[in-house]
């Protein structure tokens, strides 16, 4: 029989395949070595391989698809409604085959390596700001504890640090050499961010797409590069809505016997990005009062008639629509 849609389960080394055919019946099933994975599915011939969108599946669905296969990334929490019998890894590779087959989920597209390396440095900024935020907090709790409260600040603290560091200070002489250490510390996640920023404004400035989505209003080097490393080239949307949707920039709906009922928004997806563009919706947001262009005009009929943070959000959501719009177009933003 024809095998037309292959399931693995993926993990760090060992990967357990279903081959089934048209009807999902499993023809043969394998456990396979990280080593033998590839020689396996290049004497298949071209079929549908599925995967769940976890760790790797990136870098698996590049390797497959330059085989010829044809590969499915699929969110791992709508795989698991079609799990049957008890949770092993072969049930667990069928229901991914049975999920692919599904025409109302939708695949996750399979990032680039120019994708993947952008994001990469996105997060270890965020790493490093995480970091910076963890030890700023530390200093200011040993600094209480010698009854020396800093105000609000990472510039505040910067100053303080420096000045408790004078020998006028009377701090003791080991408490003094501590702060100097942590005061190094914060000095070298402070350089790691600024070079994280630099070279995302970098990549943003160098790349055709990402300078065309900088000339939306709100967007700025962080964000094109994130707009851009989760939808691409936005060949996997079909419009600019569901782009805002799988960001969880639309309301939740709990609705029943016809009647609507919205709340707030889902918080779905990419949570990252979601921040990213609401930030960007803010400083919009706040300069517009004092502007009489259209787009302002329609944030400030929100901000009197919602509220400012519904009228930031309705940003967002127009902001990601535009994006997309932006990105599969080729053309650059046009205030109406």
């Amino acid at each position: 029989m024809q095998i037309t849609t292959i399931g693995i389960d993926i993990a760090k080394k060992l990967f357990h395949v279903v081959c089934c055919n048209s009807k999902n019946k499993i023809i043969r099933k394998k456990m396979l070595r990280r080593s033998q994975l590839m020689d396996y599915l290049s004497n298949i011939p071209r079929c549908l391989v599925a995967m769940e969108a976890c760790a790797t599946s990136n870098y698996w669905g590049r390797e497959i698809m330059a085989l010829g296969h044809q590969v499915k990334l699929l969110p791992p929490q709508h795989v698991k409604a079609f799990l049957t019998g008890n949770k092993n890894d072969y049930n667990d590779a069928h229901a991914i085959v049975v999920t692919s087959g599904q025409a109302h989920i939708k695949a996750v597209p399979v990032k680039s390596v120019e994708q993947q390396d952008n994001q990469i440095v996105h997060a270890v900024r965020e790493l490093a700001i995480r970091q910076r935020t963890a030890l700023c907090n530390q200093i200011r709790g040993l600094l209480l504890e010698y009854g020396i409260s800093v105000s609000k600040g990472i510039n505040n603290l910067r100053k303080e640090v420096v000045h408790l560091q004078d020998d006028t200070s009377a701090l003791s002489q080991t408490f003094k050499q501590v702060l100097s250490l942590l005061y190094n510390q914060l000095s070298l996640l402070d350089d790691s961010i600024a070079q994280h920023n630099q070279r995302i404004t970098q990549q943003a400035n160098h790349h055709e797409t990402c300078l065309r989505l900088q000339t939306i209003p709100g967007v700025g080097p962080l964000v094109a590069t994130s707009i851009f490393n989760e939808i691409g080239h936005g060949s996997a949307y079909k419009r600019g809505r569901e782009v805002s949707a799988s960001i969880g920039l639309v309301p939740r709906q709990h609705s029943t016997g016809g009647k609507e009922r919205l709340l707030g928004i889902s918080k779905r997806g990419n949570r990252y990005l979601r921040c990213l563009l609401i930030q960007g919706a803010k400083a919009v947001v706040f300069r517009a009062k004092h502007k009489t262009d259209k787009l302002s005009l329609w944030i400030n009929r929100i901000v009197v008639t919602r509220g400012h943070n519904k009228a930031c959000v309705a940003y967002a959501n127009k902001m990601a629509r535009i994006a997309w719009a932006i990105t599969v177009s080729g053309e650059s933003y046009q205030a109406i």
